[in-house]
Order: C-alpha cells, then sequence, then structure tokens
C-alpha cells in the first residue's frame, strides 16, 4: 500500500469520532456527505412536489373541460300547465310558431314567464325541467328531467297575488308547461310544483325553416326548428342581387326586412345565441311566394 492510500484511510477513520456512550460525532467531512445527501433528496422530493402539482393542474382541466359550468347549474322555479292533454291549446303564442307540429316542436312545450321570456329572446330556447321532490309530493317518483321549448309567454296576472294565482308575475321564474310534458313528471291534480331548471342543447329533426310573409318591401320571416341553442339572436337576408342585410326582430321568433326582394333567390345568415353562426343559401327559389315555408340543409349542429 503506497504513502496516498494508508493516508486516505487513516483520514477516513478519524472522520468519525464516538463518545463514551457510543454516540457518533460527525467531522466536517462526514457532515459534507451528509449534507450533500440530504441536499439530493430534498432536491428529489421537490420534483415530485412539482410534478405532482403539475399533474393536479391537468386533472383540473380537464374535469372543467368535460363538466361545462351549464351542465351543473340548476336554478329553483314553479310550474304549471295548460293546453289540454294533446297540447292542443299551445298552438300560436308570443313567438309567432303558429302549428307547433309543423313548427317542430311538437307537444312538449312551454311558455315563459315575463323575466324568462325576456321580449321574445327566448323563443326557441330548450330547457330541462326537474320536478323538486324535495318540496313537494305530488312530483312522479323517480321521473327524469323532461325536455321543453320556449314558445309563448305566460303573461303576468296583477289581479292576483304572486304567491296564489299570479303564478308569472314578474320577478317571478315560472314556466307554463304544455299539460303532456307536464304529466312526464308531476301529477295532475297538484296544479302547481317546485321545479329545478336549466338550459340544454336543442335536437330537431331537419334543417332550420323560413316562413316568409309580408309584402313586398316587406318581409316578415317566422325562423323556427332551430337546433343548438334554440335562440336566434341576429339575422340577416340576401337576395341574390344584393349585399347581406341585417333583419331585425318584429316580434317573437318574426324577423323582417324592408327590401324589395321580389323575384331574387333568397339566403340567410343567423347567429345563435351563443355565438355560432350558419348561413342557408338559396333557400327560397326566385319564384318564392309570401306565405310559403322554406326549409334548409343549415343547422347548429
Amino acid at each position: 500500500m503506497d504513502w496516498y492510500t494508508r493516508n486516505l484511510k487513516r483520514q477516513e477513520r478519524i472522520d468519525t469520532i464516538y463518545t463514551a456512550s457510543g454516540e457518533c460525532l460527525c467531522t466536517n467531512t462526514t457532515r459534507r456527505r451528509i449534507l450533500s445527501r440530504t441536499t439530493q433528496q430534498h432536491n428529489t422530493c421537490s420534483d415530485m412536489a412539482k410534478k405532482l402539482v403539475l399533474l393536479l393542474a391537468v386533472c383540473a382541466v380537464l374535469l372543467e373541460a368535460s363538466t361545462p359550468a351549464a351542465a351543473v347549474q340548476w336554478t329553483p322555479a314553479f310550474a304549471t300547465f295548460y293546453g289540454g292533454g294533446d297540447a292542443s291549446g299551445t298552438m300560436g303564442g308570443a313567438c309567432g310558431y303558429g302549428n307547433l307540429y309543423d313548427a317542430g316542436y311538437g307537444t312538449r312545450s312551454t311558455a315563459l314567464s315575463s323575466v324568462l321570456f325576456n321580449d321574445g329572446a327566448m323563443c326557441g330556447a330548450c330547457f330541462a325541467i326537474a320536478c323538486d321532490a324535495r318540496r313537494s309530493r305530488w312530483c312522479k317518483p323517480g321521473a327524469p328531467p323532461v325536455t321543453v321549448t320556449a314558445t309563448n309567454l305566460c303573461p303576468p296576472n296583477w289581479a292576483l297575488p304572486s304567491d296564489n294565482g299570479g303564478w308569472c308575475n314578474p320577478p317571478r321564474r315560472h314556466f307554463d308547461m304544455s299539460q303532456p310534458a307536464w304529466e312526464t313528471i308531476a301529477v295532475y291534480r297538484a296544479g302547481i310544483v317546485p321545479v329545478n331548471y336549466r338550459r340544454v342543447p336543442c335536437r330537431r329533426s331537419g334543417g332550420v325553416r323560413f316562413a316568409i310573409n309580408g309584402h313586398s318591401y316587406f318581409e316578415l320571416v317566422t325562423i323556427t326548428n332551430v337546433g343548438g341553442s334554440g335562440v336566434v339572436a341576429q339575422a340577416w337576408i340576401k337576395g341574390s342581387g344584393t349585399e347581406w342585410m341585417a333583419m331585425s326582430r318584429n316580434w317573437g321568433a318574426n324577423w323582417q326586412s324592408n327590401a324589395y326582394l321580389n323575384g331574387q333567390s333568397l339566403s340567410f345568415r343567423l347567429r345563435s345565441d351563443d355565438g355560432r353562426v350558419v348561413t342557408a343559401n338559396n333557400v327560397a327559389p326566385a319564384a318564392w311566394w309570401f306565405g310559403a315555408t322554406y326549409t334548409s340543409r343549415a343547422q347548429f349542429y
């Protein structure tokens, strides 16, 4: 063994000194070694903590993306019903849809109190409505929520108090549902029940429909069978010889144009209240006429 190796081993022996009780007292060299190992362990733990935080953040993002806010937000309200067992009494209404069967909405419809109706801006919106069995014994046990389309206004009745007949008086949130829709969630004899509701996407069969009424220089177009959000927030019209022109809401689901478009094929562009835009090109041929309904291939999904 050479001189260098003997001195190195001697140095290692004196790096550790023991007391009479056997307790180890570490020299500077040993302390450096311990400190080095401790630092390495600390760095390893720190790296693991950072990775854990990153993993939790990714999970939170994925969870948020898979459960949109609209899917978990339910709002309390009340519901009554009208229109008869075949919903024939729900035809027409403040949205201007006329025959709800022809318009694509069927029997599962509802009138909204003025707070929800918003001067017709909610015409066509779809709502999932669930009877609140915690607050009423008239809910049908185990009944799932029913989806209905807003097609009418439930007007205020100022002659009656809001808690006794004036169900649609502001600021109440109220649904006056078609009887067939009502009877899927509640017992007929109840008359009124507490519910919880939320907006849901609308599923329609076929494309958006355009019923054209009015006269020259005044096209009054009823827009029906709208999928997606169900609500038309903006509308434009274009003749084959014009540029795109903004339409204005006349009432309910009726939009007007004051252009002369006779003898031109007509196209429409719509923006729903969730920001989506669809274009229905050449929906009505050049020989279109007032009183006719034209079905497009455009839809919001």
